[in-house]
């Protein structure tokens, strides 16, 4: 940790250096063991950050000779190219910005739990647990199904709810949207139909759009979609695939009712349509709502998650659950376009957080928290005249109507250029009728959020 420490002096020393211009290109730095005195460190110290450097780089070595400044000295004040935020609010639009802008800005309108809330210790646990591990964790590919242990957890946890499937009809993917990637690549041709919830969550629209597929959209209802125009597009469309999350669904929070989920499942079955249950927000649910796959015994449905919105959205790690032909063909299509599964360092770190025990406490938390913080946010919200669409039984999203017609990408184009992301209606529906609607994370709700949706309010309309 010391000697970490004193290497990043070392960098640092280099760096401001060179953005006062003390060393410039071409110049030659000072020796190992010189510089090891200068510093007051070992030369072994230099040594690292001088090759750091060059990786980054910023100086080059000459063999024989010594290191030299390379390039352009960089300036101190570093800072990453921002989004393109004038764009066209569409639906990655909101993905942009949260994922390019610093951590300046607020981001009500993100999909994920600010990093205070995560299990940060359990995490730290399972790096360390990992350091001590075999080496082939931090070098070799990932396995093509996944490692079993994480599997048989999860089929263990299917198994609690009624869903009795074997470790092998799992597969491990890097996340819910690689998931879903993978099953459109096998399953749809350009020009199939695919059936969404309207609204929907943004990224099924980007993802099917890049396999041309033909989307169609039915009213969601706080019960589940509107099963009469369900079942007239199916008539009407022959759609191969529809994609949904029953539980906690995005971005309304609404969950199917198990009259909804049986009428829908013989639907399918009548029709021959593919179901792609998303179950990534599942976990959040005070109790277990009626889930499609469950139902189903994975017959027509399929069934997906990852988890960021309870673990970590950086250990890119998410699952599939279908039938035993459907996850060896989506295996080998994973070992063509990904050489394996998912990072082993990735799993590890899932697996040991979910089987030390701390898990199940840390989710209950979290349940707790978002019930306390989305009863205060919607009073918040309703006070301004924006009405939550239904109070949601479990996660961080409250999708609300806007009062007086306002154009909810027009305020979020403006919040934007106050460092505030929002997330407008309209990136959710595919048939644009959700203009004066916005998805609040209620996790994310800082002070400059209320401040910019409180100005956007007493604004009056254009």
């Amino acid at each position: 940790m010391a000697q970490a420490r004193r290497t990043t002096e070392v960098m640092e020393a280099i760096r401001r250096k060179l953005a006062t211009r003390a060393l410039t290109p071409g110049e030659r730095l000072p020796s190992i063991r010189r510089f090891a005195a200068v510093m007051g460190v070992s030369p072994s110290t230099i040594v690292e950050a001088y090759d750091r450097l060059v990786a980054e780089g910023v100086i080059r070595s000459q063999p024989g000779s010594g290191f030299y400044v390379a390039g352009v000295p960089p300036s101190l004040d570093l800072h990453l190219p921002e989004p393109q935020r004038e764009r066209d609010v569409d639906p990655l639009w909101v993905s942009r910005q949260s994922l390019d802008t610093g951590r300046d800005v607020v981001k009500p309108g993100c999909g994920w739990l600010p990093p205070d809330w995560m299990p940060q210790a359990a995490m730290r646990r399972a790096l360390r647990q990992l350091a001590r591990g075999p080496d082939a964790i931090l070098t070799d590919y990932g396995s093509s199904l996944g490692p079993v242990n994480l599997r048989r957890i999860l089929a263990r946890q299917f198994a609690e709810e009624g869903l009795e499937i074997s470790p092998e009809s799992i597969l491990l993917a890097t996340s819910a949207s690689q998931s879903i990637d993978l099953i459109c690549r096998s399953l749809l041709r350009p020009g199939d139909t695919v059936l969404v919830d309207d609204p929907c969550y943004f990224n099924f629209q980007a993802l099917l759009r890049v396999y041309k597929a033909r989307i169609v959209s039915v009213p969601f209802t706080p019960m589940g979609p509107d099963l009469a125009q369900f079942a007239q597009a199916l008539t009407t469309h022959h759609p191969r695939l529809y994609i949904t999350n029953s539980a906690l669904h995005n971005p309304t929070g609404g969950t199917m009712t198990a009259q909804t989920a049986h009428r829908l499942l013989k639907l399918a079955e009548a029709h021959g349509l593919t179901i792609i249950e998303d179950d990534t927000f599942a976990a959040l649910e005070p109790d277990l709502s009626p889930r499609l796959a469950t139902l189903d015994g994975l017959e027509r449905v399929i069934r997906i998650g990852s988890f960021s919105k309870t673990l970590s959205a950086s250990i890119r790690c998410g699952y599939i659950a279908g039938p035993p032909d459907l996850i060896a063909a989506l295996t080998d299509l994973q070992v063509a376009t990904n050489f394996g599964g998912p990072s082993p360092v990735s799993t590890e770190i899932v697996h040991a957080t979910l089987s030390d025990g701390s898990y199940r406490k840390h989710v209950e938390g979290i349940r707790r928290r978002l019930t306390r913080i989305r009863k205060d946010t919607s009073a918040r919200l309703v006070a301004m005249g924006i009405t939550p669409w239904l109070m949601p039984r479990g996660g961080f999203y409250l999708w609300c109507a806007l009062p007086q017609r306002r154009d909810a990408s027009e305020i979020a184009r403006a919040a934007m250029r106050r460092n505030v992301v929002l997330a407008p209606g309209n990136i959710f529906s595919p048939a644009q009728t959700a203009a004066g609607f916005m998805r609040f994370n209620v996790s994310q709700m800082h002070d400059p959020a209320w401040e910019v949706v409180a100005q956007a309010m007493n604004t009056p309309p254009a």
